[in-house]
């Protein structure tokens, strides 16, 4: 694999998981790294490895724009962002209050928006740039207890798609990184949300069984680091992927949800919910 020369990296999302990893891994390759995230006391292990750590919210425009600002204003350049900020939220579409939906989307799509727009004037200027997003498997597909989840990622696949066509001519590469199932922070995240949604009690049977099932495959996922070493790649390689699919469901779900169809896709997933309900009420 042919690697460019050192880069100016920003990673927004720095503070755990996959921007954490992938932050290690160029600043151990001698890249510029700055770290940004809302928690920076969390990056102090990478700001002793090099990186320059920003305090960073993605739901507030000003924060993203000096954050930019600062790492164009000391290197004169921009080379590679990682949109990586972002969260899951799980329970039923009509169950999770919608000010948690909007801040969902505040995070996760817009939080992504604003990241690419404050970087982009200076990549346009240098006639270069990689713009790496985050999305997701449910980039592809949805189901029952992560549909506002898997929107947010439809939606940022949606734009980066366009983003690639619309930024070509200026040098820009736009990369989606696209992990399954991983075991990192997010699911205690995640399935913490799902226990504080106040579910009708029409809905608690499959709240049970996503619950489990969820559990289930976390406890039996991979970890972040074939994901970290796709990041790596996205951001380093000469003519990056479009995508990277880094983990076995990622790369093979959607494949098969095309082939089977709604229907049937829809009845083996209930199915595997409902037997994980059992399952969760033989534990008491």
């Amino acid at each position: 694999m042919a690697v460019d020369p050192k880069k100016v990296i920003l990673i927004v999302g720095a503070s755990s998981g996959f921007g954490e990893l992938v932050a290690r891994k160029l600043l151990a390759q001698g890249h510029t790294v700055y770290a940004a995230a809302r928690r920076v006391e969390r990056m102090a292990g990478l700001e002793k490895l090099g990186a320059k750590t920003l305090a960073m919210d993605v739901t507030q425009n000003d924060s993203v724009v000096a954050g930019a600002g600062r790492v164009i204003e000391e290197q004169g350049r921009i080379d590679v962002v990682f949109a990586n900020a972002g969260f899951g939220s799980y329970g039923m579409i009509e169950a999770i209050p919608m000010e948690d939906v909007q801040y969902q989307f505040d995070v996760n799509v817009f939080g992504v928006a604003r990241t690419i727009r404050a970087v982009l004037p200076q990549m346009r200027k240098q006639r270069s740039g990689r713009i790496i997003i985050t999305a997701s498997l449910v980039s592809h597909l949805s189901g029952a207890g992560f549909g506002w989840y898997a929107a947010t990622k439809h939606a940022v696949a949606a734009m980066a798609d366009a983003l690639r066509q619309e930024t070509r001519a200026f040098g820009i590469d736009v990369v989606l990184i696209e992990p399954g199932i991983v075991q990192t922070e997010f699911d205690t995240v995640a399935l913490g949300a799902l226990a504080r949604v106040e579910h009708p009690d029409d809905y608690r049977p499959l709240v049970k069984g996503f619950r489990q099932r969820m559990a289930d495959s976390y406890a039996k996922g991979p970890g972040p680091e074939s994901t970290a070493q796709a990041m790596l790649k996205a951001a380093t390689a000469r003519r990056p992927k479009t995508r990277y699919r880094t983990t076995l469901d990622a790369r093979l779900l959607p494949a098969v949800r095309r082939m089977v169809g709604d229907r049937f896709f829809d009845m083996v997933f209930l199915s595997d919910i409902t037997k994980a309900a059992k399952k969760a009420g033989q534990k008491h």
